[in-house]
C-alpha cells in the first residue's frame, strides 16, 4: 500500500481544451425527452471549457487520505481516512456508474467526526477512475474488496455500504463473505428480474415491479448498449469529452433534466465526476463491466443472514419495504425525507445519519437509534 496524489499532466487539459473547442454538435435540437438536450449541453460545454477549473477540485480531492495498492494483480485506488470519534467502525463505501468515488466526498468528513465515528474507505471499482482499467465482474470485485479490507487495510470485520452496482457488490459480499461483515447499508436492492417469481409478489412489490419496467422501457437504453456492444460505445467515450458527457448526463438525468440535477449535486460537482472518467480513460473499461455481469452465469439470488439497513431516497424507485425484507435481513429501514438515487452526493448529512443510526444499533442490538434528522423536501 502506497501514499497516492492525484497529478493529471497539464497536456492532458491541454487536450481536453482542444477537443472541447473543437466538437462537432448534432443539428438537431432535441429536448431531454430524447436524450442530453443539446442547448444544455452546449452550456455545460461551454462552462467547462472557460470556466471550471480543475486544479481547484483536484486539490480538494487531494485534501483526502489516498492510496494505492496491488491485489492479485490489480491495481486499486482508494480513500482511506480514520475516524476522530471513540472506538471508530470501518465502512467501506461503494459506488457505481456513472459516479465514482466522488460520489461520497461529501459524507466522508462527516463520517469521519465525532460521535458515531468511522474509519472510512472509498476505493475506485476497478476500471473506474484511478484503479486499473481492468473491468471485473461484480463477484470478482466483491472478492477483491474483501481482501482489500481484511489483508491489506487489517480489518476483521467491517460495514460494507454502496448505491446502485455499489449495493449489488455489497449484496455479494454479503453472499460470499460474511464471516467478514458485521452489516450492510444499501440505497437500492436490486430489481424483480428473469429469475423473480412473480405469484410470490405482493401487492406492493408488483407495483414496484411495474414501474421498474416501465423505467427500463424509458430510460434502459444506456444498459442495453453497455451489456451487449460496450466497444462500440467505447469509441465515443474515450475520443469525445462532450460525447463522454452527454452519455452521464442522460443517466444522472434520468426521469428529469439536467438542470435539475444541478440544482441537488452541483454543476462542478458533476463536471468534477466526468472529469474523472476523462483524466483516467476509464470510460471504456467502465462500461465494459456490465457486458461482463450480462454474460457470467446467473445463479438464484441468496439471502444472507448479514444484518441490513435500506434507506430508501423519494426520488428513487417505490421500493417496498416487502421487497427489501425478501432480498436482505433488514434489521433497519428508513424512508428518507428527499434524496434521489445518488444519496449520499445529494443529501450527505440525512445518508451519514441513518448510517451512523445503523452502526448504533449494531453495537446496541434491540435499542431503536431514532430516525434520521428531517431534511429540506
Amino acid at each position: 500500500m502506497q501514499p497516492f496524489t492525484i497529478a493529471v499532466p497539464e497536456a492532458v487539459l491541454d487536450d481536453l481544451r482542444r477537443r472541447l473547442a473543437n466538437t462537432r454538435w448534432p443539428d438537431d435540437g432535441a429536448g431531454w425527452e430524447y436524450g442530453t438536450a443539446l442547448a444544455y449541453m452546449k452550456d455545460l460545454a461551454d462552462y467547462w471549457l472557460h470556466r471550471y477549473d480543475w486544479r481547484k477540485h483536484e486539490a480538494y480531492l487531494n485534501r483526502f487520505a489516498q492510496f494505492g495498492a496491488e491485489i492479485d494483480g490489480t491495481g486499486i485506488h482508494f480513500i482511506h481516512e480514520r475516524g476522530r470519534g471513540p472506538d471508530p467502525t470501518p465502512v467501506l463505501l461503494l459506488h457505481g456508474w456513472p459516479d465514482s468515488f466522488y460520489r461520497y466526498h461529501r459524507a466522508v468528513p462527516i463520517l469521519t467526526g465525532p460521535g458515531t465515528s468511522c474509519h472510512v474507505v472509498v476505493p475506485s471499482l476497478p476500471g473506474h477512475g484511478f484503479s486499473d482499467r481492468k473491468a471485473m465482474t461484480t463477484d470478482d470485485t466483491a472478492d477483491l474488496f474483501a481482501r482489500l479490507m481484511t489483508d491489506v487495510l487489517g480489518y476483521e470485520k467491517f460495514v460494507a455500504a454502496g448505491g446502485d452496482a455499489g449495493a449489488l457488490i455489497v449484496q455479494t459480499l454479503a453472499d460470499r463473505h460474511p464471516d467478514v461483515l458485521l452489516g450492510i447499508h444499501l440505497t437500492d436492492v436490486g430489481y424483480p428480474d428473469r429469475t423473480t417469481d412473480y405469484s410470490t409478489l405482493t401487492g406492493p412489490e408488483l407495483e414496484f415491479a411495474d414501474s421498474i419496467r416501465e423505467w427500463w422501457t424509458n430510460e434502459g437504453a444506456f444498459n442495453i448498449v453497455q451489456s451487449t456492444k460496450p466497444q462500440s460505445l467505447a469509441y465515443g467515450l474515450a475520443d469525445s469529452p462532450a460525447g463522454l458527457a452527454a452519455w452521464i448526463m442522460s443517466f444522472m438525468a434520468s426521469g428529469t433534466t439536467g438542470e435539475e440535477v444541478e440544482k441537488r449535486i452541483g454543476r462542478d460537482d458533476l463536471l468534477t465526476n466526468i472529469m474523472i472518467y476523462w483524466v483516467t480513460q476509464t470510460a471504456a473499461s467502465s462500461v465494459r463491466r456490465y457486458y461482463l455481469d450480462a454474460h457470467a452465469p446467473l445463479g438464484p439470488w441468496q439471502r444472507t443472514s448479514v444484518p441490513a439497513a435500506v434507506a430508501h431516497p423519494p426520488r428513487d424507485a417505490p421500493l417496498p419495504r416487502e421487497w427489501a425484507e425478501r432480498r436482505v435481513n433488514l434489521k433497519r429501514f428508513t424512508e428518507l425525507p428527499c434524496g434521489g438515487h445518488f444519496a449520499a452526493w445529494e443529501e450527505p448529512e440525512l445518508y451519514a445519519a441513518d448510517l451512523r443510526g445503523f452502526l448504533r444499533e449494531l453495537r446496541n442490538p434491540g435499542r431503536p437509534s431514532g430516525p434520521a434528522p428531517r431534511g429540506s423536501p
